[in-house]
C-alpha cells in the first residue's frame, strides 16, 4: 500500500514545478558522480563529518543528491556493514521501505527545512520570502526525542541561502553542538555568503553545474523535452548548466524569452530601447509567473556568471554586481509582496545593470 504524502507538495515545497518529480521524489540521480562518491567514502570512514555544505548554482541536483544520500544512510544504518561497504553508488530500489516513507514526506527520521507556506500571504507567491527562524527551531524537537540506537537522524535545510539573519544564527548553535547520529545537509547556491562561522562547521562539497548532454539526457528521463530534439539542444545550451532552469525552459516559449533576456544583456550598456520594453511587458503580463520567475532566475544566473573569474575579477566590480544582486532581489521580492509594478522592476533591472558594464 502506497504512503501518501503528509501534505500537498504545493503546501511543501517553494521550488515545486509541475508535472516534474521533486527533490525527493527522485529515483536517479543526472551527474555528480564525484560528489556522490565523495559521500559513500566519507560515510563509509571512521570519521563522518556531522554536517555537509552542499554547493552549487541552483537547479543543478543538490537536493536531489541530499536525499539520494539520507535515503542510502536510513537503509544503511551501519556504516561498516557488508552492504554499505559493498555499495559502489547511493542508489536505493524505490521500493524500499526507507525510501517509500522519504518519498512520501513520512520519515520519521527526516527533517526537511524551507521556506514555510503561507496561505495568507496577499501576493501569488504563497511562500514566505525567507526560511526564518522558526523553522530552524524545529530542530529542537527533532532532535530533542530519544532515538534508537543505531538510528540516524537527518536535517536537510533547502537552501540555506533563504535564512535571515536570526534563523543563520539559529542554524549555528545547532551545528556548534551536533546531536549523536545526526547528519545536517546545507544546501547552499552561494555558499561564500552564509556566516565564515557556518562554513567553518561544515565539510564543504561543491557539486559542478551540469554539461549540456547531461542536461539533455535529464529532459529526456523527466519526459518534459517532448520529441523535439532542437528545443531540447536550446534548452539545454542555455540553461547553464541547471536542469532546473532547462526544465522550465523546454516545452514553452520561455526559450524566446530567455534569447531576448541574452540579447539584451549582451547590448548592454545600451540595449535597443523598444526591445526591452517589449521584453518587460512579456515578463509584467497579466498570468504571466512563469516568466516573470523565469526572468528572476536569468538575472540571478547572469549576475552569478558576472561574479566568476576569481582573483582576475576587480573588487570594485564584484562589490557593484553583489549590490545589483541585492537591489534586485529585494525589489522582485516587494514587488512580488506588495503587487507592485512588475514592468518598472524590469526596466530598473536592466538600467542597473548597465551600470555594471
Amino acid at each position: 500500500m502506497a504512503l501518501a504524502p503528509i501534505l500537498d507538495a504545493h503546501e511543501t515545497e517553494p521550488d515545486a514545478i509541475d508535472g516534474v518529480p521533486l527533490p525527493r521524489e527522485a529515483s536517479f540521480l543526472v551527474g555528480h558522480g564525484h560528489a556522490e562518491a565523495e559521500l559513500l567514502e566519507a560515510y563509509r570512514s571512521e570519521r563522518m563529518h556531522h554536517a555537509w555544505i552542499l554547493a552549487g548554482p541552483k537547479g543543478i541536483g543538490k537536493a536531489t543528491l541530499a536525499f539520494r544520500f539520507a535515503k542510502f544512510v536510513f537503509a544503511n544504518p551501519d556504516r561498516h556493514a557488508a552492504t554499505a561497504l559493498g555499495a559502489t553508488d547511493l542508489a536505493l530500489s524505490p521500493d524500499h521501505p526507507d525510501a517509500r516513507k522519504v518519498v512520501a514526506g513520512a520519515h520519521p527520521g527526516l527533517l526537511h527545512l524551507r521556506r514555510p507556506y503561507d496561505a495568507k500571504r496577499k501576493s501569488k507567491d504563497k511562500f514566505k520570502q525567507d526560511l526564518t527562524v522558526d523553522e530552524i527551531r524545529r530542530t529542537v524537537p527533532f532532535f530533542g526525542g530519544t532515538a534508537s540506537g543505531g538510528v540516524w537522524r537527518i536535517c536537510i535545510v533547502d537552501a540555506a541561502d533563504d535564512m535571515n539573519a536570526n534563523a543563520a544564527n539559529a542554524l549555528l548553535k545547532v551545528l556548534e553542538e551536533p546531536p549523536r547520529q545526526s547528519l545536517f545537509l546545507v544546501l547552499a547556491h552561494a555558499p561564500g555568503r552564509l556566516l565564515p562561522t557556518i562554513r567553518s562547521r561544515c565539510r564543504s562539497l561543491h557539486l559542478r553545474p551540469l554539461s549540456e548532454p547531461q542536461i539533455a539526457e535529464g529532459l529526456q528521463r523527466l519526459g518534459v523535452s517532448g520529441t523535439d530534439e532542437d528545443e531540447t539542444r536550446r534548452a539545454a545550451a542555455l540553461a547553464e548548466g541547471s536542469l532546473r532552469k532547462a526544465i522550465q525552459l523546454a516545452g514553452s516559449g520561455a526559450l524566446d524569452l530567455a534569447d531576448r533576456f541574452r540579447q539584451l544583456a549582451q547590448a548592454l550598456p545600451r540595449p535597443e530601447i523598444a526591445r526591452l520594453h517589449s521584453f518587460a511587458d512579456a515578463v509584467a503580463a497579466n498570468g504571466a509567473e512563469d516568466a516573470w520567475q523565469l526572468f528572476r532566475s536569468l538575472v540571478d544566473e547572469y549576475l552569478h556568471q558576472s561574479m566568476q573569474g576569481g582573483a582576475g575579477v576587480p573588487l570594485d566590480r564584484l562589490v557593484r554586481v553583489s549590490e545589483v544582486w541585492e537591489k534586485a532581489s529585494r525589489a522582485a521580492r516587494e514587488a512580488d509582496a506588495f503587487n507592485l509594478d512588475r514592468k518598472q522592476v524590469v526596466l530598473n533591472v536592466f538600467r542597473d545593470l548597465a551600470e555594471i558594464h
